[in-house]
């Protein structure tokens, strides 16, 4: 288990879903003082050929995986519910709780959304969100985190394509178990 002071990730396609408009697709979490978990997306691509959601006003909205969307699913290491952030590019995010693999999905109940940010450009993206914790009772006080990181990259035709620190067997699923590949520890 490592420190969550600062750590830089690379996705992978699901073999099934690849999209060779994407060179790169990275990640970098990192604490933001006691509370805060910070998630930047670098997006390396010939961004002619992916589509990207236009920016709006932001807010919470649903479906947001349909569409290009980088995406964190976060558990405390000791128990099998977890949480799940969509941001969008658009600057729309949703945070949904689950008390187990698929179980008991509901809106996270949160007083400050996460602040989202975007910088595009011809060969790529970049997505930062910050995510208070202390809204999210069950992950405020958890010393040990499982993290999924993942992205779903729209092609210029429409086609979806999964990304993730690991993929199960089987078809795409960022929720299952494995998928929860990175563990680390707050101070």
């Amino acid at each position: 288990m490592s420190s969550i002071d600062k750590q830089l990730t690379e996705l992978t396609a699901h073999p099934s879903t690849p999209n060779d408009a994407v060179r790169r697709l990275e990640v970098q979490l990192r604490a933001e003082e006691p509370g805060i978990l910070l998630f930047q997306y670098s997006l390396d691509a010939d961004m002619s050929r992916v589509r990207v959601p236009l920016s709006g006003a932001g807010g919470r909205a649903d479906a947001l995986w349909k569409h290009t969307c980088f995406e964190a699913f976060v558990a405390p290491a000791d128990t099998s519910g977890y949480h799940e952030f969509n941001f969008s590019p658009s600057l729309d995010w949703a945070i949904y709780r689950f008390s187990a693999y698929r179980e008991g999905m509901s809106p996270a109940e949160i007083d400050l959304a996460p602040a989202i940010s975007v910088r595009r450009g011809d060969d790529g993206l970049e997505l930062q969100s910050a995510v208070r914790l202390g809204h999210l009772a069950d992950l405020r006080d958890a010393r040990h985190l499982r993290i999924g990181l993942a992205a779903v990259i729209e092609g210029e035709n429409g086609r979806l394509s999964y990304w993730g620190l690991r993929h199960p067997p089987g078809k795409p699923d960022f929720h299952h178990p494995n998928g929860f590949a990175l563990e680390v520890s707050r101070s």
